[in-house]
């Protein structure tokens, strides 16, 4: 069995939550023992398809003429394109539309959460749907002091300073605005935001945020992982006002470094992380200032421990063999 896995624009899409998740998999087909190319001239039993591109579509189009089996990863619903880029709300409709007829082309889907299972299951696209988390590589991310010591160094974070770190584009459906407005609402705290969005994509409203003159707020811009890393290591909370997601991959991430998270209480964490026992989880800004200060004055228990048991069953070794029974089903239904 050897399966291509395709990445339609890989190189502008690998900062991204996708990108990452495009590394992990093939990390997690390593550990599983699978063969995969990433050439598309090269022979395969099965196409893993990550995006959904006209690239990416004809490549679907292709294989299935060709008898090859079709994975298509739903990592995108008409719900996190909303509230995204610039005109992502007047294109979501037509977005939807699209995804739809990308995604029929799979003999079957995965994505991420049993969230997005079931917002897909509601698109009538009538394909078996499998939900397989993205993973986590606990190798990497691993916490350490020292390196959070020198993330603190480099910032300009003095030691006494309690700092609360951020993920993602610049864009509203992340929270970013509602991120500002806490900043400016808890002087008494530092604020820090990693991730970057091309200036041309960037709402209007969220230009207007980001030029707010908070002196405890940076904007850092993309950084490397092992950076990311070194502020989950050094930063005493990760805070994740997002909208809306597929699953949350930097979520993962801090709970394999141990690092306190405070998270939104939208539908896509119900079934995987619980408030008060792994995580703990804000309705709105209101509530999360309240529970931002209750966390770092110690005035509510620390979760690292059974946070970390999250990440831990998400291991990739754990992903790779789900991929690898699903990639099997599909091979044994097609002899």
């Amino acid at each position: 069995m050897k399966v291509l896995l395709y990445t339609e624009g890989l190189e502008y899409i690998s900062k991204s939550g996708v990108g990452r998740a495009i590394k992990h998999q093939m990390e997690a087909l390593k550990l599983a023992g699978v063969e995969y190319t990433l050439d598309v001239n090269d022979d395969y039993d099965i196409v893993h398809i990550n995006t959904y591109g006209m690239k990416s579509y004809l490549l679907a189009k292709e294989a299935k003429k060709k008898g090859k089996k079709v994975v298509y990863h739903a990592h995108s619903t008409e719900e996190d394109f909303r509230n995204s880029f610039v005109f992502s709300n007047q294109l979501s409709g037509m977005f939807k539309k699209w995804l739809i007829k990308c995604y029929r082309l799979g003999d079957c889907l995965v994505t991420p959460t049993p969230y997005s299972k079931r917002l897909l299951e509601g698109y009538n696209i009538n394909r078996p749907i499998y939900a397989v988390s993205n993973g986590i590589d606990l190798k990497f991310f691993k916490r350490d002091d020292a390196l959070g010591q020198e993330f603190r160094k480099k910032y300009g974070f003095k030691k006494n300073d309690k700092v609360i770190m951020a993920i993602g584009l610049l864009i509203e459906r992340k929270g970013i605005i509602d991120f500002v407005e806490l900043a400016s609402r808890l002087p008494q705290y530092k604020f820090i935001w990693f991730g970057d969005t091309p200036s041309y994509l960037i709402p209007p409203k969220i230009k207007k945020a980001m030029k707010a003159k908070n002196d405890n707020l940076i904007f850092a811009g993309y950084v490397p992982r092992e950076v990311i890393r070194s502020a989950f290591s050094g930063s005493d909370l990760y805070l994740f006002p997002t909208h809306e997601e597929t699953e949350g991959i930097v979520l993962l991430e801090s709970l394999a470094l141990k690092q306190k998270a405070l998270i939104s209480d939208i539908p896509v964490f119900e079934d995987w992380v619980e408030d008060g026992k792994n995580v703990y989880k804000a309705k709105n800004i209101d509530d999360f200032k309240c529970k931002i200060v209750d966390i770092l004055e110690g005035k509510l228990p620390d979760l690292t421990k059974a946070g970390y048991e999250v990440a831990k069953a998400r291991d990739l070794k754990y992903i790779g063999k789900q991929l690898k029974e699903i990639y099997e089903g599909l091979l044994n239904n097609k002899e």
